[in-house]
């Protein structure tokens, strides 16, 4: 890649449009089979046979989506290389009874999801997002993309001290949005939803619906070198993998020593453990089930998977300017400086040496520059997919990503710049 092309703002711009088409983990799911589709790659059913065709293949399940090439000459132990990321983000949830309010205010009931900063979706224009299911089994995708919802803060005539002992915020008394005036009516919300989404409120059986923030993407800052917008953790890395993938597809088959995975999981925010999570067996299946369906068996299984790779791709922190003491002394990820390797020994990210030299390798032969990320010793640290699927599946994982502020805020802050270099980064790893 010639530097010429480093700072691509095409793939930013690209990236704005993905984020405010994907306000759910549903919706970004959809959004990237969406793309594989026009790069050639097709849906297969987890309930039909799988045949051992080349190609690009993708699996779908509800806020998840793997989705694999395999090109001309791949062997059933061909090993595999792995971008992995998740789908979802911290931000509210609808509850089973969505109908409430208080003093003539009609509001519609949330829990938390994940750990997301509460005062950041406080006096926000929100809209509501998600899917239903149907009583015929089916699911449709909703989204009300306008301003619909806002949880009202509290005047400071009323709350004197919050600029001098802190916001304090009840989850579940203060961060219930109001949405209208009137008495509260049971089913309303549902209703309501029904009707944008063209069906029969009595055909709802079910629903995961969120709120979320209907100001789009946009760049920030005196040159624009900045981009503040919401959901970047993590789906500034589901659409860097999804348009490396498809980059690696569109090569000739007979560059690629490896088969390249796209591997985007749900609810990693609040532990993995789900049958979409990085937890569940969904990667391990569908890896083998495409083993298998190329005429191999367990020991090509082994052999496949001793020579995996994953790279896990989430946010990581950016060295914040009114908080440098919060960081490492010596180690200071800075935006617009290319993407970070994470490291904590005690395997809240899943990155050792040898993984190290991997993604150097892969960022020396993409001419993009990296960054090392470390907590500092006395605050904890987060993880990631990566100890997950380290462990699960017994593959060798690095963990890495982009670097922003503001992470888990409803609206967080990446460089401009760095997305596009991630996605050139994946792309020469999953290209071998």
């Amino acid at each position: 890649m010639s530097s010429s092309l480093r700072f691509d703002r095409g793939h930013t711009d690209d990236l704005m449009a993905f984020l405010m088409a994907s306000p759910s983990p549903y919706h970004a799911v959809a959004t990237a089979a969406a793309r594989l589709e026009k790069a050639g790659f097709r849906q297969v059913e987890e309930t039909a046979a799988w045949d051992g065709t080349t190609g690009g293949k993708y699996v779908l399940r509800g806020g998840a989506i793997v989705a694999w090439y395999v090109p001309e000459g791949a062997g059933a132990h061909t090993p595999f290389r792995i971008a992995g990321a998740h789908t979802d983000s911290p931000n509210l949830r609808v509850k089973p009874i969505p109908d409430t309010g208080a003093y003539g205010w009609r509001q519609v009931a949330v829990e938390v999801y994940g750990g997301t900063l509460l005062n950041t979706w406080l006096d926000r224009d929100l809209g509501l997002a998600g899917r239903i299911s149907l009583r015929d089994g089916t699911d449709r995708l909703v989204s009300i993309d306008r301003p619909l919802l806002r949880v009202p803060q509290l005047a400071v005539h009323l709350d004197r001290s919050a600029n001098t002992d802190g916001l304090k915020l009840d989850r579940q008394k203060h961060m219930q949005p109001i949405w209208g005036l009137g008495d509260v009516e049971e089913g309303d919300l549902i209703r309501f939803v029904a009707e944008e989404a063209g069906v029969d409120a009595e055909d709802i059986t079910g629903w995961d619906l969120m709120p979320h923030p209907v100001e789009p993407p946009a760049y920030l800052g005196r040159d624009r070198e900045l981009l503040a917008g919401p959901r970047m953790d993590n789906l500034l890395s589901v659409h860097a993998a999804t348009a490396a993938l498809a980059a690696v597809a569109g090569q000739p088959d007979s560059e690629l020593p490896y088969i390249p995975v796209m591997a985007a999981f749900d609810h990693e925010e609040n532990g993995s453990q789900s049958d979409t999570g990085a937890d569940g067996p969904l990667l391990g299946t569908v890896l083998e089930r495409s083993v298998f369906a190329r005429g191999g068996g367990y020991e090509d299984r082994a052999r496949a998977f001793a020579g995996t790779v994953c790279l896990s791709s989430d946010t990581g922190h950016a060295i914040h300017p009114n908080y440098g003491e919060r960081h490492d002394p010596t180690h200071h990820p800075v935006v617009n400086g290319g993407p970070i390797l994470k490291v904590n020994v005690n395997m809240r990210y899943a990155t050792d040496g040898s993984g190290r030299s991997v993604f150097a390798a892969a960022c020396e032969k993409a001419g993009v520059p990296w960054q090392t990320f470390v907590s500092n010793n006395a605050m904890p640290c987060g993880t990631t997919i990566g100890p997950i699927t380290a462990a699960r599946h017994g593959i060798k994982t690095v963990d890495i990503g982009v670097a922003i502020l503001s992470m888990h805020s409803a609206r967080e802050l990446c460089g401009a710049d760095d997305p596009y270099l991630l996605a050139n980064a994946l792309a020469s790893f999953l290209a071998g």
